[in-house]
This record gives C-alpha cells, structure tokens and sequence, in this order.
C-alpha cells in the first residue's frame, strides 16, 4: 500500500517566508532595472532629436528658427506660470519646426514623465497642434522660453551655433552658467520641479521624470543624465 505525505503547516509557512524574502530582495532589483530602461529610452529620444537638429542647422545655415510666434499660437499659448518656471520652456514649437526631420511622435513625449503623476501639469505638457493626432511634447528648452523683441542674450531664437555659446557668456545667467563651448549648453531636458522654489505647490515640489536628476541634449549633439539632488522624487 502507498502512503501520500501532504505538506505541513509548518512547511508551509517556511516556504511563504522564503518566497516573501526573495521577493523583498528582488523586486527593488527590477525596479531599479526598469528605471534605467526608462531613462536609457528617454536619452534615446533626446539623441534622436539631436540628430534631427543637426539636419535642420545643416540646412540652415547652422543657425536656429526663429519662431516665437508659435510659442503664442500653439494650444495653451505663451505662459510664463506665477509659481515656477517663471517663462515658459515647453518645447511643442519644435515639433512643428522638425516636422520632416523627426516624423515619430513618440521622440517628443519623454517615457519616464508620461509615468509620473504629474504627467499632465500645464507645465509639463504641450500639444504641437489642434488635431487629435499632433505630437504631445513633455520636454523642455530653456533657451526657447521667452518671446521678447529683441531677443534676450540668454535666448536662441534666430542666432547661429556660434552666437548662441557667445550671448549665453554675455547674459551670464547664474541658472545656465559660463559655457566653455557648445558641449556645456543645454539645448533640451527632461522637465523638473526643484524643491528649493518654495512658490511651486507641494504636489511639485522635488519631483522630476528621472528621481535625483535629469536627462539633457546638449547644444553639440551629446546626451548627459545630469545629478541634482533638488529633485529627489519621481
């Protein structure tokens, strides 16, 4: 006759308590892992968009557009925001600029903040269009946000590659620094919110689409993920 043997209580409880121990262990791992992912993703899109720039300058001189009249056309319009930022670095006007250059819509919406639950703040988000299918873009471009005549120093609109290194030095802009050369400036970023700006609401304050720092496409064509503990959350 054959005997069956059936699992104790015990036995089971042990084998429950292994299970949630590995799992403790591991599950930081796949996080930290799909983190990454999402930020090598995101550094994809933005070399992609360098790419796309380098192709528009080629063909223009080397020098930017000058298309401030988008930044009041386009949905939402021109809006510098009381709390912060206080210009307006949404970047939706470059989707129209590089229409031909970059046809994929998805390069424009950063994968890391369409995750976040601040994905949909008016300062995150900008629509390229009025249609339902218009790229959404959730990147920034601080040397884009202002539409003052003349253009300020520390803006690009219409200038060369050259003079954008040139007027950022004279405009001395303690936010941007002193460039060396175009591998020190920034020409889009991830969007952030530092927590050093106690005007932002709570919901705002430190968060970022990379926690601890941010992804950056420099005016060279290089892409940088760059530290700053201002931004600690995700």
């Amino acid at each position: 006759m054959s005997q069956t043997r059936a699992f104790t209580l015990i036995e089971l409880l042990v084998v429950i308590a292994i299970i949630a121990i590995l799992s403790a262990l591991l599950l930081p791992t796949l996080a930290r892992s799909k983190r990454l992912a999402i930020k090598t993703a995101c550094l994809s899109q933005l070399r992609q968009q360098g790419v796309a720039w380098r192709m528009y300058l080629d063909e223009n001189a080397g020098r930017f557009p000058d298309r401030r009249d988008l930044k009041e056309s386009l949905p939402g319009g021109y809006k510098p925001w009381s709390t912060w930022p206080p210009s307006d670095p949404r970047a939706a006007w470059a989707a129209v600029v590089l229409s031909n250059e970059l046809r994929s819509v998805e390069l424009w919406n950063c994968p890391a903040v369409a995750r976040t639950g601040f994905a949909n703040a008016e300062q995150v988000w900008q629509a390229s269009g009025r249609a339902s299918n218009s790229p959404v873009v959730r990147y920034w471009m601080w040397r884009f946000d202002r539409k003052d005549d003349p253009v300020t120093p520390d803006n690009f609109w219409g200038r060369t590659e050259a003079d954008c290194v040139a007027s950022l030095r004279a405009a001395n802009n303690p936010n941007a620094g002193v460039p060396n050369g175009p591998s020190d400036v920034e020409l889009v970023v991830d969007v952030y919110f530092p927590n050093t700006v106690p005007s932002l609401p709570p919901d705002l304050r430190g968060r970022s689409a990379h926690p601890g720092g941010r992804n950056r496409l420099m005016l060279d064509g290089h892409v940088n993920y760059y530290r700053d503990r201002r931004t600690p959350a995700g």
